[in-house]
């Protein structure tokens, strides 16, 4: 039987603001896109721009990537969805352990207890390590990786559901659809690569961070790359937007081109 497709949706960064979501948003539908994922800054507030982005949209889902708990324990989260109105039947709420170490665990499965009494919305777990991605298929709804190659995802993506058939795995991706954005991916790729978690995570994989990134070497679109992932496994790619500015226009233009490079609409 032939691997079923992975759904794609955008990835932005929480500081943006919700007008800028509510744009992203209604670009993302029109384009083809699955859902948009707006990643947890702080001092930014992403499950507010969900709001905004769930008002100008009818299908997208929405999902936070991923809220710190050590910072915002899930009681708060929860309350701050309701305090939103969230459409919990569109809402994927992604939790992290915040730092990593002792406690990480216990913090996150706290976190989960205290959103599943107050929400039915789909929790999901950013998970780098193996421990946190069982803790993920056991107790949660599914999975949130980042920076992996296709290779990688699919074995990580089969793990997770030989344990959880039904739940859900998506895998951030960082994504240049032009020249402009090459930059700040690249850049991105280097730093999150010298941070210790990652380092070690790289390491353990054998893998070169600069084989986690759409194009893929050797590609000159995304469009080979984005087909092997989606054919990985996992259930939904997300294509962490990599632009020349943070304008709405930068992303606007992002998503119209990705769509079109992956076929979304086809």
């Amino acid at each position: 039987m032939a691997t079923q497709r992975a759904h794609v949706s955008i990835g932005i960064a929480g500081t943006l603001g919700p007008e800028a979501a509510e744009r992203i948003a209604v670009a993302a539908e029109a384009a083809g896109f699955s859902g948009l994922w707006v990643n947890e800054v702080a001092g930014a507030d992403s499950l507010g721009m969900l709001a905004a982005a769930a008002a100008a949209s009818e299908t997208l889902t929405l999902a936070t990537g991923v809220i710190p708990v050590d910072r915002r324990p899930g009681a708060e989260i929860a309350e701050h969805v309701a305090r939103l109105g969230l459409p919990a039947d569109r809402l994927m709420i992604g939790i992290g352990s915040g730092k990593p170490g002792a406690g990480s665990l216990a913090r996150v499965e706290t976190a989960i207890a205290e959103i599943r009494a107050a929400s039915t919305a789909r929790i999901l777990i950013g998970a780098l390590g193996p421990r946190m991605r069982q803790l993920a298929a056991e107790q949660a709804d599914g999975a949130l990786m980042s920076w992996l190659t296709p290779p990688v995802a699919a074995t990580q993506s089969a793990e997770f559901h030989a344990i959880a058939p039904k739940g859900h795995v998506a895998l951030y991706v960082r994504t240049a659809v032009d020249a402009a954005g090459v930059p700040r991916r690249d850049a991105e790729t280097v730093a999150y690569a010298g941070y210790p978690a990652y380092k070690a995570n790289y390491a353990r994989l054998g893998m070169d961070p600069f084989s986690t990134i759409l194009p893929q070497p050797g590609d000159d679109t995304i469009a080979p790359g984005g087909a092997e992932y989606r054919a990985s496994g996992i259930d939904e790619l997300v294509l962490r937007a990599m632009t020349l500015g943070d304008e709405a226009e930068d992303y606007v233009r992002f998503t119209e081109q990705a769509g079109e490079a992956l076929g979304l609409l086809a």
